[in-house]
């Protein structure tokens, strides 16, 4: 285990973490889980375009686990999911579902596109890189 790995992943940790409360704390006027479908779908994105791109490098490991398992794992959470579906679940079922069926298949799907985004976009890095 190389320690700039674990130490990337705290400060990454660190980073998505606070990110997550930030926009929690925004989000709290609209309701208490609009805030973690939005850092998940959002987080989803990420982690799809950094596979995409950054992660396709060589090197760097410290870079690829502390953006991928440091920042994208703190910003996200599924506790998170769970406990929200449970709260949502006891005032309304309807809006548990949709809170799970948002959170699952949006996520997913921004996931998807994070990897094509990514990818399209270190593949004209390179391009670009190997024409200079």
């Amino acid at each position: 285990m190389k320690m700039a790995n674990v130490l990337a992943v705290f400060v990454g940790g660190m980073l998505g973490s606070a990110l997550r409360y930030w926009v929690f704390l925004g989000f709290q006027e609209v309701g208490f889980w609009y805030g973690t479908v939005v850092v998940n779908v959002v987080g989803s994105f990420l982690l799809g375009a950094l596979a995409g791109s950054v992660l396709q490098l060589k090197g760097k490991e410290w870079l690829k686990v502390g953006l991928g398992v440091g920042f994208c794992g703190g910003f996200t959470t599924m506790s998170t999911v769970g406990a929200d579906t449970y709260l949502l679940a006891v005032e309304s079922i309807y809006y548990a579902i949709l809170y799970v069926m948002l959170t699952v298949t949006v996520g997913v799907a921004l996931a998807f596109m994070g990897l094509y985004v990514g990818g399209r976009v270190m593949n004209k890095f390179i391009q670009r890189r190997r024409l200079v």
